[in-house]
């Protein structure tokens, strides 16, 4: 019925892979969101909330309820910048730097089950693919 429908595809496609991250980051008591959120603030401690936003492309506001939820679990600590009271930079707190390898692990894992299932080269073209989608669409 909709198989050239972008929308449903992808919509259905999201959810599967919800459930694929969703699965991988419950051991670390992560949602997938928070899950790469962390795993972005790790990478880049002092990034200004705005650069995460952009970075993760997502909205300020849900930025914000995202690092609440991180705080909330004391992965990550704000701190206002000496430039703009109004800009906040994120660094990581001891117990999500304590969790660092495993994240980055069970986010491997995914990858790696997903590129069995699809292959390597399929995978990669795909992920290409819909990031020059989400690109033009922007």
């Amino acid at each position: 019925m909709f198989d050239q429908c972008i929308y449903f595809n992808t919509a259905a496609l999201a959810r599967t892979l919800e459930r694929e991250w969703a699965t991988a980051f419950k051991p670390l008591g992560l949602a997938p969101a928070q899950g790469f959120m962390l795993r972005a603030i790790l990478k880049k401690p002092g990034m200004l909330q705005s650069e995460l936003a952009s970075a993760l492309a997502i909205s300020r506001p849900t930025a914000t309820r995202a690092l609440d939820s991180l705080v909330a679990k004391q992965m990550i600590e704000r701190h206002p910048t000496g430039e703009d009271g109004r800009q906040v930079a994120i660094y990581p707190t001891r117990k999500a730097i304590a969790i660092a390898t495993q994240l980055d692990e069970a986010s491997a894992k995914v990858t790696d089950r997903l590129k069995k299932k699809l292959g390597d080269s399929n995978f990669q073209t795909m992920v290409a693919g819909v990031r020059d989608i989400r690109s033009a669409l922007e």
